[in-house]
């Protein structure tokens, strides 16, 4: 008789998968300062779509300002599309009621919006380093008030190397 097998113990669980690649997103960026991805998944673990934050399609970035001071109209802030944004717009299948959104950054009060329009129930986030900014506050507002449940993720520390 032969011996039973096993399933092995040390496999990642979804949090630090879709986690990982909201981040592996978020490489893609070219933003010289901050490098911010998303994933969105339905509620069934299968991702949807993906963002990283970015110029919009079409729109050269070598001919846009990634500047964060000066003159509003030579800094990307006028330019940049965030992550969020891009992971909604990039999703063509319809809608994305119920679905969870992981991100490497708390969302702006600007992507809130977006996220609560979309359906988006549920946000998983990495790091919120601008807490306590108006942004942020005004998105806790909006998510709090419609009901968007989020919670900050937390690294378990195994190291995931991709070699390409």
């Amino acid at each position: 008789m032969a011996s039973k097998t096993f399933k092995r113990n040390d496999y990642i669980s979804w949090d630090e998968y879709f986690m990982g690649v909201a981040h592996l997103a978020s490489f893609r960026s070219k933003d010289p300062n901050s490098q911010v991805g998303a994933c969105i998944v339905d509620k069934h673990n299968k991702i949807l779509s993906m963002g990283y934050n970015g110029f919009p399609r079409g729109c050269s970035d070598d001919d846009f300002p990634w500047a964060r001071e000066g003159d509003p109209l030579e800094t990307k802030y006028a330019y940049v599309t965030h992550s969020e944004l891009n992971a909604i717009l990039n999703y063509q299948g319809g809608s994305l009621e119920g679905c969870k959104m992981y991100v490497t950054l708390f969302p702006c009060n600007e992507c809130a919006k977006a996220i609560i329009q979309s359906g988006i129930k549920t946000i998983v986030y990495a790091q919120n380093k601008y807490d306590g900014t108006p942004s942020v506050e005004a998105s806790k507002k909006l998510l709090n008030a419609a009901g968007v449940r989020y919670y900050q993720y937390q690294p378990t520390g195994k190291k995931i190397e991709i070699n390409v």
